[in-house]
């Protein structure tokens, strides 16, 4: 989720999960790992890439739009401000585009945080509404968020599902716990199967972005 900036330039180096045929590059001053390509076990896509954002990522003004256009103007599910007390420690996830029409603006965004001593929870998982046709998008915001954590020591992975999205979760081998109601809108606690989710050997980073 890390330094898609050009000072970061040593992180996320997985040599298990590169396409064959993808060579690493720099692009829109993003520094792109094949590690960055990877989707899930099974897929990888040049057409998208994910990473997680440092403090001083030019990319957060987007992150922070995306996430209010999603929560605030189309679910409502706040009025102002989709902020909360756990951004302060949370660390930054987005999709990036690599088509023509919107090459490198974020179109997909996750966060993670650590409640406790290796519990992890994800959360504002979105994607802009003209890419959601592409369901790579939120499986591999999904599997970047989880073999993250699960490098840096993540023994329990959780996240707040809504009602209609938990089928896309269970063939993603999560699990629900139980059912919830937040503010007003039916979900489910759910849990990752970490033994699915191989550990990232992305570098955990001292600040996290605010």
């Amino acid at each position: 989720m890390l330094f898609i900036d050009p000072s970061s330039h040593d992180i996320g180096r997985s040599t298990t999960s590169a396409p064959a045929a993808f060579t690493p590059s720099v692009r829109w001053g993003m520094a792109l790992d094949a590690e960055d390509f990877q989707l899930s076990p099974t897929a990888s896509s040049e057409v998208f890439s994910f990473h997680m954002l440092g403090s001083g990522s030019r990319m957060l003004p987007s992150y922070w739009d995306l996430r209010s256009r999603i929560f605030c103007e189309e679910q409502h599910l706040f009025e102002d401000s989709d902020r909360d007390e756990l951004d302060a420690s949370a660390y930054p996830i987005v999709a990036v585009s690599h088509s023509h029409a919107r090459a490198g603006e974020a179109v997909g965004v996750v966060r993670i945080v650590e409640l406790s001593p290796r519990l992890w929870q994800g959360g504002r998982l979105g994607v802009d509404a003209d890419f959601r046709r592409h369901n790579q998008i939120g499986k591999g915001l999904i599997w970047k968020a989880v073999t993250t954590a699960h490098g840096w020591g993540c023994d329990r992975f959780l996240a707040t599902v809504q009602r209609q999205n938990v089928p896309f979760f269970r063939r993603l081998h999560w699990r629900s716990l139980e059912q919830l109601d937040i503010r007003g809108i039916s979900h489910h606690l759910m849990e990752a199967d970490l033994s699915y989710y191989r550990p990232s050997l992305e570098r955990r980073p001292i600040a996290q972005a605010a």
